[in-house]
């Protein structure tokens, strides 16, 4: 996982790795609510994941009652083929922005 924080923006980047699973959480964690603050907005880039399971769609979760729930600026860029279609089939098309 690559993170990137513009501060100019206050946009946080997540460019995930080839698994977006447990194995990251920590990662995730520290990066997303390690510091207590939500910053403005946030994209999760899932162009390089090739597997996601349900405590990925936890973090997700997380992340948008962290970043403020409904308020929340949060988009899901590059996710493909089974990926996207896990993402609404768990009904997240509808929690957050897909691309």
């Amino acid at each position: 996982m690559i993170v990137h924080h513009d501060p100019e923006l206050d946009c946080l980047t997540l460019q995930m790795g080839e698994r977006f699973d447990f194995s990251i959480h920590r990662d995730f964690h520290d990066a997303c609510l390690g510091d207590g603050k939500p910053a403005r907005s946030y994209v999760i880039d899932l162009g390089e994941v090739t597997g996601m399971d349900s405590s990925a769609l936890g973090m997700l979760l997380l992340l948008r009652e962290h970043a403020g729930a409904d308020r929340a600026d949060i988009r899901i860029v590059n996710a493909a083929g089974e990926l996207r279609s896990t993402l609404r089939v768990a009904g997240f098309d509808k929690l957050f922005v897909l691309h």
